[in-house]
């Protein structure tokens, strides 16, 4: 493996441009509902390695009447051992519900230092979830767990949509959802079942306006846009297809799996090709050698605006757990 020259810079520093940057975080969020789920997840994610969150449910997962054994249940698994990666994330209930809370004291509780996000459903707008986010910074602060617990919140109402660069503005926001099948039926029948499947998810022109927003809004304050669900569960070719078209056609740069066959095909569908990984190398590496000034690469010209993208390019593949080069991964990522 070469070793990078010393005093070269790196491309965090040379090729700062004053805006938040997107975290680079796993492609895939799996949901998983019950705890033989989570572990059977658990289990695949130390087989695959860290492409991919776990999201543990407690808004849909939670038998009625057993929400606070389930919350309690979740929050031991968190902060288990068996938690190998810290990838697990947690849905609660939605602000309008009595448990949402609850579900809150209790995994800040019981897990607050190793949580890896927490995922807020159903606001009906910015209200709802600065609401819920400052009572999840209070109950961070009250329990001393040292860190400021990174959010994400659904855009799955009228409301949310209408608010969606406000809530993409508020404090330790990571990722913003799109909830595709709860946003149809708030239409109250006049979009059909047909739109919460492809073609018409990516067609109809309400679900594209709604898809459009959540990612630009998103993206403008340095946050993850993240697709809804495949309802194909067993075929992997339409999963990725969809998560193919989520991340070219629209710019989602993550997207939920509920089925463990549909994480393989969302990881791949979202990774940057080969080809272009190889690229971003290649004119990086060149760029570094010539202290970020303009460089000839196979007859174009590139300059710091192309070594922003490319730079993209390769910090999601190495999020994304693509095979990098011993050359890149030592000036980069050493």
């Amino acid at each position: 493996m070469t070793t990078p020259h010393a005093g070269r810079v790196h491309p965090d520093q040379a090729l700062f441009d004053g805006e938040k940057a997107v975290p680079f975080i796993p492609a895939c969020e799996h949901f998983a509902g019950s705890e033989k789920l989570m572990r059977k997840a658990l289990m695949l994610q130390l087989e695959m390695g860290p492409v991919f969150d776990i999201t543990c449910d407690c808004e849909d997962g939670a038998a009625t009447g057993s929400e606070a054994e389930h919350v309690r249940m979740v929050a031991r698994l968190i902060a288990s051992d068996d938690n190998q990666h810290r990838q697990m994330g947690v849905r609660i209930h939605d602000p309008q519900s009595p448990h949402w809370r609850d579900d809150v004291d209790a995994l800040v509780g019981g897990a607050g230092d190793r949580v890896a996000y927490i995922t807020v459903p159903k606001s009906l707008g910015v209200d709802d979830a600065r609401r819920v986010i400052d009572y999840i910074r209070e109950r961070a602060i009250r329990e001393r767990t040292g860190r400021e617990i990174p959010m994400h919140l659904l855009v799955e109402t009228h409301g949310a949509l209408a608010d969606a660069k406000a809530m993409a503005a508020l404090p330790n926001l990571q990722v913003l959802d799109f909830g595709l099948m709860d946003f149809i039926s708030a239409h109250q029948g006049a979009l059909g079942f047909s739109a919460m499947r492809s073609p018409l998810q990516f067609e109809h022109p309400l679900v594209v306006r709604a898809k459009t927003e959540v990612v630009a809004a998103a993206l403008a304050h340095g946050v993850v846009p993240a697709h809804n669900v495949s309802l194909n569960l067993k075929d992997t070719k339409a999963t990725f297809d969809d998560a193919s078209r989520a991340r070219h056609q629209f710019g989602f740069l993550r997207m939920w799996s509920i089925y463990p066959a549909q994480i393989a095909a969302i990881v791949q569908a979202m990774r940057p090709a080969d080809a272009e990984v190889q690229q971003a190398e290649a004119i990086l590496l060149a760029a570094q050698a010539a202290h970020w000034g303009p460089i000839s690469h196979e007859g174009d010209l590139h300059d710091r605006a192309t070594y922003r993208y490319f730079w993209n390019v390769l910090r999601q593949a190495h999020a994304q757990g693509s095979a990098l080069g011993a050359d890149a991964r030592a000036a980069f990522f050493s």
